[in-house]
């Protein structure tokens, strides 16, 4: 098979990228192509590296924004980089290299929700479905032709970090995908119809502002509580809420059967259209 790239280069972290990392590997001998992994974010327990290790993919960490720029400005071959759950940024001066082709993978259907975190804004506007996007990198921020979407349902009690992870295993399908006509340059790709003032979500914004707001009803409160819920990955800090006009910060939650309804201290318990309660547990500050 015949590819023009000479080179291969994934960034990224996490499921997904050592998904879309092994399989590019697998795919090595078709193409005839070098290949490596550069992680941009360090993770204490790197499952790319490990992968790395196993397989003898060339595996560097460049933390630094500019050594990262300055290194993928060094390269001559005609490459391919692919971008599969990473924050970094690409200067417009490598974005607009001829030799240089990236593609990213974003989690959410383009042009919605562009920018960081688009799993806990889609939960807490209340849609019903989102999806990912596989798109070409442009100077702008999520803006790039598109190469191949796949959306998927967000159920009504699903978390963060549930449709994260639901999420990731569509990247990688569509990935496998759409690889071959990728490399072979003749992917159809769509361009996005980009509204003016269309809104970019950034990584120091919180749903809510962080507050949960105990005058708002209570399935917005769940929602909310929902989107920013990433388990134990830190992603946000813990929501705070005023109770009986101090300041308390919340502890957990969860939707119960009204049967179930204990009094307990530090606890409050709301009502939920579908008949259930929400009970959330807080620590006064």
């Amino acid at each position: 098979m015949e590819t023009a790239f000479n080179r291969v280069v994934v960034i990224g972290y996490g499921k997904a990228a050592g998904e879309v990392l092994k399989y590019i590997d697998d795919r090595r001998a078709d193409y005839g192509y070098t290949m490596e992994f550069i992680e941009h974010e360090p993770h204490g327990l790197s499952v790319t590296r490990q992968i790395c290790g196993e397989r003898g993919i060339p595996f560097d960490r460049i933390p630094q924004k500019q050594r990262l720029s300055a290194y993928l400005d060094s390269v001559q071959e005609k490459t391919l980089i692919v971008s599969a759950s990473n924050n970094f940024l690409f200067p417009a001066s490598l974005v607009e290299r001829e030799h240089i082709t990236i593609i990213n993978f974003h989690n959410a259907l383009l042009p919605d929700y562009p920018g960081r975190n688009a799993p806990s804004w889609v939960i807490y506007e209340g849609e019903k479905r989102t999806g990912i996007t596989w798109h070409y990198v442009t100077a702008g921020v999520d803006e790039g032709n598109i190469i191949i979407q796949k959306s998927c349902e967000i159920g009504p009690d699903m978390k963060a970090y549930e449709l994260t992870e639901r999420l990731m295993d569509l990247a990688v399908e569509c990935f496998c995908e759409c690889f071959d006509v990728v490399l072979a340059q003749n992917v159809q790709a769509a361009p996005q119809t980009i509204l003016p003032g269309r809104r970019m979500y950034r990584s120091t914004e919180i749903p809510g502002e962080g507050i949960l707001d105990l005058k708002e009803e209570p399935d917005k409160l769940y929602r909310q509580l929902r989107s920013v819920d990433y388990g134990k990955s830190g992603i946000f800090p813990p929501l705070q809420m005023m109770v009986e006009g101090k300041r308390a910060r919340v502890l957990r939650y969860r939707k119960i059967d009204p049967g179930k309804k204990k009094e307990e201290a530090s606890m409050i318990y709301l009502p939920l259209a579908d008949g259930n309660l929400l009970k959330i547990k807080y620590h006064m500050l």
